[in-house]
């Protein structure tokens, strides 16, 4: 634990002091998230905060399996493909890629981890491992929906890699404890600037590598588990990302809007109209994120019962989405409860002259583009 504590502290520091020399340099070559009128920041805004989460963790990772006796086959390999989402992320950022190029990637590198990591045990067979990579690209794509506030997405982030690093110790992983703990510091060490009001962005280069690195752990942590303990375990432990991805979608669908494309319809956007400050938003979408990862992590120790944390977390869940449908999903507007019919003319006028709420950004859509790349592009998913 100690070791634990040290690493930590290394990569919060780590992470705090290479976040700045990105910072300027983006800045120097304008690689920056440029405010457009449904987005709050009032000046271009760095986003390459990722790449300094992502070399922070994958240092730690390669110096602890160099150093010996904690490397492994499958932590080798979730490193490698953390780099690749990384990298991935990155020429999304400078050069908006198609979705058929990201999901191809993404779920080639998922498959090799849990080929190579192993998998939980659901049902048996191969239908467990297309599972878990459906999981992992989800998760992945799940964290850049969520990386739409100031300190949202590294806030999340720092709470469940915590816990997860704790579950790693306890269960003997101690080469993917030294990750986790790494890269919850990092991403401490990054919020520090990420902090509303943000001065540097993660872009998709850190959204893609976080979610990616948290979603592959949590399998490869679950991998000796079966029967009702897997979706438990899977899910309380990313609930807060699974709710706000099943909130946008269902919300867009109702509102018969493109389901990939941006928009101020958020958990954190809904949170923001219901009368909480930016930082009192991500306080709470943090602490619901690790009271949901805490809960898998007394799972993963025998504390909590499998079946009775599925049912809670469901109807958590699911009392968590039907609460916020109710707010408006566009500032000014009405509760997204709309018929599915055709956009209305008042619909669209309403979003082209929609102001959003202070410091708050819209969502860079799991499959479309996002930051400078997606102001500067005039079409695409996301306009």
């Amino acid at each position: 634990m100690p070791t634990t504590v040290a690493v930590g502290c290394v990569a919060l520091s780590f992470g705090a002091l290479l976040t700045e020399p990105l910072r300027r340099f983006a800045l120097r070559h304008g690689v920056t998230d440029r405010p457009t009128g449904r987005k709050g920041h009032a000046r271009p805004t760095p986003y390459l905060g990722g790449i300094a989460v992502a070399v922070v963790t994958l240092a730690a990772g390669g110096g602890t399996a160099v150093a010996g006796g904690f490397g492994s086959s499958g932590l080798a390999v979730l490193l490698g493909g953390a780099a690749i989402m990384a990298v991935l992320g990155l020429i999304d950022d400078l050069r908006p890629l198609g979705p058929a190029l990201r999901l191809g990637v993404e779920t080639t590198v998922a498959l090799a981890v849990v080929l190579v990591g192993g998998h939980p045990t659901v049902f048996g067979g191969w239908l467990d491992a297309a599972l878990a990579v459906m999981w992992i690209v989800f998760t992945t794509n799940a964290f850049n929906l969520l990386d739409n506030m100031d300190g949202a997405a590294s806030s999340v982030c720092a709470a469940i890699g915590g816990f997860l690093c704790w579950h790693a110790w306890s269960s003997g992983q101690a080469g993917l404890g030294v990750v986790l703990v790494a890269l919850s510091g990092a991403c401490l060490g990054f919020l520090l600037h990420n902090w509303h009001p943000a001065r540097i962005f993660l872009g998709d280069s850190g959204s893609l590598f976080i979610g990616f690195t948290l979603a592959s752990a949590s399998v490869v942590l679950h991998k000796d588990a079966a029967g009702l303990a897997v979706p438990a375990g899977l899910l309380v432990t990313t609930l807060v990302v699974t709710v706000d991805t099943a909130l946008v979608m269902l919300s867009r669908y109702r509102e018969a809007r493109p389901l990939l494309q941006g928009g101020l319809d958020h958990a954190s956007h809904r949170l923001r109209r219901m009368g909480l400050t930016v930082r009192q938003t991500v306080v709470a979408i943090g602490t619901f994120a690790a009271l949901g990862a805490l809960s898998g992590a007394l799972l993963a120790r025998g504390v909590l019962p499998s079946g009775g944390l599925l049912l809670a977390a469901a109807l958590v869940a699911l009392a968590t989405v039907a609460l916020l449908l109710r707010v408006p999903s566009l500032p000014g507007g009405a509760p997204s409860a709309a018929p599915r019919r055709g956009l209305s003319v008042g619909w669209q006028l309403a979003r082209q002259t929609a102001g959003e709420p202070s410091n708050v950004r819209q969502d860079p859509s799991p499959l479309g583009q996002s930051g400078a790349a997606g102001a500067r592009a005039s079409t695409g998913l996301i306009q």
